[in-house]
């Protein structure tokens, strides 16, 4: 009996059925459940009988009809008549498969696994799958939003009507909003993911893979990112990808747009999508890439009593972010320092630790003297999104600060509305 193998153990109060994983202790039989739970069974009073042997073999699932050295061939079937979606793999829980040596969730699954594991893909459309990289999304870097947007700008230019980009949902907003600056598409660019892994009965990864295709078909041709709207399985909201923030470590509907509403939404038993707002239309203009970015940019957030020496982390680097208090406030003994880093050639951001609002340093004498030292106002860009700009800005504008104060993605919105 080995990890992997799907065995029936008989306790002395129970009998489970399930596929065996590796456990931490002799005395213990780990168990996983067909419902994706775990249990634990003491050996000394199971009897254990093997059932098959590694059925979940790393990288497939019970539901593949592979032969020995063959390769297992997608489900979903072409249609002439059906749009065309590339689907390009990153990693991440939406690409993760339980690893039955370790017993742990582990990015295993290139795009055409994705295909195998999601059925309810096919007849939705014809699907190119592509692995840009095969990461969880912790360990997501600046270098890798560049492949991604070649990658995702390369398949606009082969033909295709959408793009679906599976993500780990920690670090998606980043890239999100990466891509919205360093890509003008003509078609849907589409962020998804999940927040709970195929194995477990709660999982959301089939809905928002759906509802992520529905959205690369539709008529927003804008870089969104689609997740359930509810706890529910009913449908997924499109938030843009300069303006939404993960603002919950577990739950379904974890994706929020700040300061605005969804720009759409997605029924998932309809597969209809709905959209509100302004957005740019498909095929308003030619797809261009402008990948550029200066990775030498920090964000820091400040603190009651913070040290002017946190900022030393910013000295030669090419730009800082703050996330200020209130309307964009740091202590005063901060401002000698940041002030001799905008002397040095440092493009130093405000924005604001507030979830909703904008910057405003003309109220109070701490904001004036922000602005005399040269820090740029941000207005109400999300702090992550911030540093995402800078990036790019450094790269590609030819002034940095008017850029950072003027909208380029729909990351800075006119006015900020009050909650009612």
């Amino acid at each position: 009996m080995n990890p992997g193998d799907r065995i029936r153990v008989e306790g002395s109060d129970r009998t489970v059925e399930g596929v065996c994983l590796p456990s931490s202790t002799p005395e213990h039989l780990v168990v996983k459940l067909d419902g994706g739970y775990n249990v634990g069974i003491e050996r000394e009073s199971a009897r254990v009988e093997v059932l098959d042997t590694d059925v979940h073999a790393v990288g497939r699932t019970e539901s593949d009809d592979v032969d020995d050295g063959d390769e297992p061939a997608s489900e979903v079937a072409f249609d002439d008549s059906l749009p065309t979606i590339a689907l390009l793999s990153t990693g991440g829980t939406i690409a993760s498969t339980v690893d039955y040596r370790t017993g742990a969730v582990t990015a295993q699954f290139d795009a055409e696994d994705v295909l195998r594991a999601v059925p309810e893909l096919a007849g939705r459309a014809n699907y190119r799958g592509r692995v840009v990289s095969n990461i969880l999304s912790e360990n997501m870097e600046p270098s890798i939003w560049q492949d991604l947007a070649r990658a995702v700008h390369e398949e606009i230019d082969a033909g295709a009507d959408g793009v679906v980009v599976m993500h780990g949902t920690d670090t998606m907003q980043y890239t999100a909003a990466a891509l919205s600056f360093m890509l003008e598409t003509p078609v849907p660019i589409v962020f998804t993911g999940s927040q709970r892994s195929a194995d477990r009965p709660s999982s959301d990864n089939v809905m928002n893979a759906v509802c992520a295709v529905e959205a690369a078909k539709s008529d927003c041709a804008e870089v969104l990112v689609c997740m359930h709207a509810t706890e529910s399985d009913d449908g997924c909201a499109l938030h843009r990808g300069t303006r939404v923030r993960k603002n919950h470590t577990s739950r379904r509907d974890a994706f929020e747009t700040v300061g605005a509403d969804p720009l759409g939404t997605v029924d998932y038993e309809t597969g209809e999508v709905s959209l509100d707002g302004e957005y740019r239309a498909r095929d308003a203009i030619e797809p261009e890439l402008a990948e550029g970015l200066d990775a030498e940019v920090d964000l820091l957030k400040f603190a009651p009593g913070m040290d002017p020496a946190f900022l030393d982390v910013a000295e030669g680097n090419a730009g800082l972010v703050l996330e200020g208090t209130g309307l964009g406030h740091v202590h005063t003994d901060l401002v000698p320092r940041i002030e001799a880093l905008v002397d040095d050639g440092t493009t130093v951001v405000m924005t604001s630790q507030c979830l909703d609002g904008r910057v405003c340093d003309r109220v109070y004498d701490t904001g004036r003297d922000l602005l005399d030292a040269g820090v740029v106002e941000a207005g109400d860009t999300l702090p992550e999104t911030a540093l995402v700009k800078l990036m790019w800005a450094l790269e590609n504008a030819d002034d940095v600060a008017e850029c950072m104060r003027d909208s380029v993605a729909g990351e800075l919105q006119e006015r900020s509305v009050p909650w009612t």
